[in-house]
């Protein structure tokens, strides 16, 4: 362990810590995403029906979704850096396969049955990588700065289309749909030893100076939460905890909040290119340029509300408010995106995806991840991101096989439009009418305990 006299002086190494799983989580995003521009090229040479194509497309959050809790209870026994570590890899070995599927499989059937399989697997050990992501926040970052930094990883998803969705249609048009899953598989390999050769936990990291440890540690970080002797120390699993952490209004906001987002995140990443090339006429190419624009958007409106959330903390707002606003009024602006099944043009198409989009990016840089940071009880941060997560990304299977479902049905892509587009609607009445106060799980009963010893002492009843 470093010590105060062979520390640097000075040093930003939080920084360097949220590039980092900025990095893995657009390589994250971006494993999970490709399959939407190799999607239309899969489903010709294979013979797939929309709804088929729709199954697979989901298959990734069925996983994802059912390895939430195993995974928050992985972080929270073996810490942040082992189970990134290890499931980054085996992931990234999933998205290799995954481009070899048409030289093991001689039909449909069995193309369908594997590649279901790979993208379950995918998921499921994909799973504790955002509740990491959180984790590493909580431990890096005094409250104050989680707001940016919470919508910095969790605008990773706009990073992975702009930069793969353009290089996978290249990719494609050029050597074949197996290309971009070869090509993401490697660089995540590659991220592994990135990974394992430059994280560590506050106390036990030889970059980080004095000042920057004693400044995280006063405002708000919890530097020891994946220290060996915390680890060592978490006390058992609980029943109260998980029905703390499951009959709580606030949390239940949140989760439906998360729920919301990730429908909209779904639709862009698995049927938005689709309905390019299939309902506006696009080449493959041309569609996965046509992601960039919102996608860019999506990110700057994620790094524009962690920023004026954290902003509205700074001038005095309640924590409380300093998340809900920025949350309502992004919603509100996503659900513009309706309007994308009346425009005619193309270009139009565009212009409210990335209008629409920015509102999304808003919305979760204030008050998803931010939330979770901010909420969750300090002996079970893993846990607790792991069932928001988890409840969230329920919309992951949901939107692209509901969508799938409607457009097979109606030959239309206008109702599926207007489905996605009323999760915003609900998301912002939610925070605004139902959330109630946000604050640390269990601190609320604290704050209750000691004002009431305080009354109690002002009224003589300790002399009972």
């Amino acid at each position: 362990m470093q010590t105060a006299n062979n520390r640097p002086q000075n040093s930003h190494v939080r920084v360097w810590i949220l590039c980092l799983i900025l990095f893995l989580s657009v390589v994250a995003y971006a494993d999970r995403s490709i399959l939407s521009i190799s999607g239309s090229a899969i489903k010709d040479e294979f013979g797939l029906s929309a709804i088929q194509l729709g199954l697979i497309l989901s298959a990734f959050s069925w996983a994802y979704v059912i390895g939430q809790i195993p995974g928050g209870l992985f972080l929270d026994r073996f810490g942040t850096k082992k189970v990134y570590g290890v499931t980054l890899a085996l992931w990234s070995v999933s998205t290799l396969l995954m481009g070899f599927v048409g030289e093991f499989s001689s039909g449909m059937t069995m193309a369908l049955t594997l590649m279901f399989a790979l993208r379950f697997a995918l998921g499921l050990i994909e799973a504790p990588s955002f509740p990491a992501n959180a984790r590493a926040v909580i431990m890096w970052f005094p409250s104050a700065e989680r707001g940016r930094a919470s919508s910095l990883f969790a605008s990773a998803q706009y990073f992975a289309v702009a930069i793969f969705s353009p290089l996978s249609g290249w990719l494609v048009s050029r050597f074949g749909w197996e290309w971009p899953f070869f090509v993401l598989g490697g660089i995540g390999v590659l991220a592994v030893f990135i990974w394992f050769g430059y994280m560590r936990s506050p106390r036990q990291h030889p970059q980080v100076s004095e000042s920057e440890l004693r400044f995280i540690e006063q405002n708000g970080a919890l530097v020891d939460i994946d220290s060996e002797q915390t680890l060592k120390a978490r006390p058992p699993l609980s029943k109260a905890m998980f029905k703390k952490l499951l009959t709580n209004r606030m949390l239940w906001c949140a989760y439906i909040g998360q729920y919301c987002i990730i429908a909209l995140s779904y639709f862009f990443i698995t049927w938005f290119p689709i309905y390019l090339v299939q309902a506006r006429g696009m080449n493959i190419l041309d569609a996965g340029f046509a992601t960039i624009a919102p996608a860019v958007f999506g990110f700057l409106g994620g790094i524009s509300g962690g920023y004026i959330s954290d902003k509205l903390l700074a001038n005095g707002w309640t924590l409380s408010w300093a998340r809900k606003t920025p949350y309502i009024v992004g919603m509100l602006m996503a659900a513009t995106l309706i309007l994308a099944a009346v425009i005619p043009s193309n270009v139009g198409i565009i212009a409210i995806m990335s209008f629409a989009f920015f509102g999304k990016g808003v919305a979760a840089g204030a008050g998803t991840w931010t939330i979770v940071s901010d909420t969750a009880p300090k002996e079970a941060v893993g846990l607790a991101g792991s069932i928001f997560n988890g409840i969230g990304n329920m919309a992951g299977f949901i939107t692209p096989l509901l969508f799938g479902i409607i457009v097979g049905l109606t030959g239309s892509y206008s109702i599926g439009l207007v489905f996605v587009g009323a999760h915003c609607v609900v998301a912002a009445l939610l925070f605004l009418l139902v959330m109630g106060p946000i604050e640390r799980v269990g601190e609320e009963q604290d704050a209750a305990a000691t004002s009431y010893q305080k009354q109690g002492k002002k009224d003589g009843i300790n002399a009972v």
